[in-house]
């Protein structure tokens, strides 16, 4: 059995009385896409910080490809490559100029440092803007910059931080698909994310995090269908109306719905049969909804089940 390239087992991390990361367990298997889900101040930053050496765990164990993140740092700093939430490149070098800084600090043999910096710049389609200084770069130019930055030292695990924060539609795609192809030839990649489209497009697996801890951690597919295939929304006009629609399918259909405000939503496998049930229970009460909507269930519906709240939320 091919062990695990990430694993971390009673992860904990406080900062005085609080506690960022509280008894975390997880594990990564080898050339796959593992994300950290979760919103501002969940935790998922702190443990990047723990698993690319920054910081030290409060309890508890973290190893990058049998290496213990504590016991042997200087080991794991040359197995991974880390693209942080704010980009790390130097806005007065070039974009050439600082791939071959990176290969210089990580030790690159001399002669490998313009063939690879040719190589990541094709990759990340930035040959064309590859002598223009970093600060004439785009948002999304040099978010490829700084992934491809990690990439100098070909390292087999990947972490990346947010990596679309603040990027375009456009750009965003294009680092998915960049992403993609890395784990295609092998890449281990960790990222962490607030957007459940992101989630769902690149993870094979997920851990959701909500005030420090796992609530759930599976394949983006297995945890939508654990909440129901199918989501119905109905939007009720007015907070009152909402609350009294939310007690009548209570009452008479023992369902319960989720309010947000003056919308409630309710997840389902059995799709248009229970729309039609309860929509004759709201009739008989008077309270035909303003808005109806039956889609497919999302992580986002997932996330709000199980943490109360989105992910866009600061806890």
């Amino acid at each position: 059995m091919t062990p695990p390239a990430i694993r971390v087992a009673g992860l904990t991390r406080r900062f005085g009385s609080v506690t960022a990361l509280d008894r975390v367990d997880f594990e990564v298997e080898p050339g796959t896409v593992f994300g950290l889900l979760g919103p501002n101040g969940a935790g998922k930053t702190t443990a990047i910080r723990i698993l690319t050496t920054i910081l030290r765990p409060t309890e508890g164990r973290a190893e990058v490809l049998g290496r213990d993140v504590v016991a042997h740092p200087a080991a794991v700093r040359r197995l991974i490559g880390l693209a942080g939430q704010y980009a790390a490149v130097d806005p007065n070098l070039t974009g050439r100029e600082n791939l071959r800084l990176i290969g210089r600090l990580t030790q690159q043999p001399t002669g490998r440092l313009a063939p690879r910096a040719a190589e990541l710049l094709d990759a990340f389609d930035l040959t064309g803007a590859a002598d223009r200084p970093v600060r004439t770069y785009s948002g999304g130019m040099r978010r490829r910059l700084d992934i491809a930055a990690a990439l100098v030292p070909e390292p087999p695990v990947l972490f990346l931080d947010e990596p679309t924060t603040g990027l375009d539609p456009q750009s965003r795609t294009a680092l998915w698909q960049l992403i993609r192809e890395l784990v295609a030839d092998g890449t281990t990649v960790l990222l962490t994310t607030q957007y459940l489209e992101e989630a769902d497009r690149l993870a094979h697996r997920v851990a959701v995090l909500a005030e420090g801890r796992v609530v759930a951690d599976d394949a983006p597919g297995v945890l939508k269908d654990r909440l129901g295939t199918t989501v119905i929304e109905l939007g009720m006009g007015e907070e009152p109306r909402a609350h009294r629609a939310a007690a009548v399918i209570t009452t008479r259909l023992d369902r319960t719905a989720e309010r947000e405000g003056s919308l409630l939503r309710l997840a389902t496998p059995d799709g248009s049969l229970l729309l039609m049930d309860v929509l004759h229970a709201l009739e008989d009460e008077n309270l035909t909804p303003h808005t109806i909507a039956v889609r497919e269930a999302s992580l986002d519906d997932v996330y709000l089940a199980l943490t109360g709240h989105r992910t866009g939320d600061t806890p």
